[in-house]
């Protein structure tokens, strides 16, 4: 039977990447974007129309965008993808009250609040998928990216505990950890300084880390549960 799957961040480029890989593997998708919806156009474009369940639109930022979202969704949810997420820059010191609050609410409440309110359906068919793109950072940290670090690493403990919560359920939780994938989010960055450091001398494709969610997605994956796997070339 075809499992439907909810893409948080559809419309970023790792968040694509797993939307046109998850597509051609004919998983029905439901897309989620918040500001970039020229990029969700072209992505639509891209992929066969008949994968489309659902697109909708939320700034995971507010707590009464999330609740819509969720009460939006009008078909069954097998599978979460959590891709949506922001970088942070800048010393610690400098951070506002108001950049610690979005951060939180973006990568840890929202991931919560949606969690929760799938989280029923699947317990009661004893089945279902929720897969983290976090980051290496949040295992390893990194400075200039202290808030970014901790909410990714609090993602990362919401994985491992959860994982042993709901695994009895049938419901498997894991992560896929990147380190340094060509994106945008990354080009403000000095790639060659970054890449003399990976031992593989390159940069990461979206694609590779498409690659490792559609691993997780597939039934002979289920006894992976609770793990947080890295995508790094080596680097950490």
């Amino acid at each position: 039977m075809t499992k439907n799957v909810l893409i948080l961040g559809a419309s970023g480029d790792i968040g694509s990447a797993i939307t046109k890989q998850l597509a051609s593997e004919h998983y029905s998708l439901l897309l989620h974007y918040n500001r970039n919806k020229e990029a969700m156009e072209k992505l639509v474009q891209e992929i066969d129309e008949e994968r489309i369940l659902q697109i909708v639109q939320a700034d995971l930022t507010l707590t009464s965008a999330v609740h819509k979202l969720c009460d939006e969704i009008v078909y069954p949810v097998d599978a979460i993808i959590y891709v949506s997420g922001m970088a942070h820059f800048g010393l610690f010191q400098d951070t506002t009250e108001s950049e610690m609050d979005e951060m939180l609410h973006l990568h840890v409440k929202a991931p919560w609040l949606v969690t929760k309110y799938f989280l029923p359906s699947m317990i009661k068919n004893q089945s279902g998928k929720i897969i983290f793109i976090t980051s290496i950072w949040g295992n390893i940290g990194a400075s200039n990216e202290v808030i970014y670090s901790s909410v990714k690493g609090a993602q990362n403990s919401f994985i491992k505990a959860l994982a042993k919560e709901v695994g009895p359920s049938g419901v498997s939780v894991n992560a896929v950890s990147p380190g340094f994938i060509d994106t945008k989010m990354n080009e403000h960055v000095e790639k060659e300084v970054i890449i003399s450091q990976i031992p593989l001398h390159r940069a990461g494709m979206a694609s590779e880390v498409a690659y490792t969610v559609s691993f997780l997605m597939d039934d002979r994956a289920d006894y992976i549960q609770g793990e947080i796997i890295n995508i790094s070339g080596g680097w950490a």
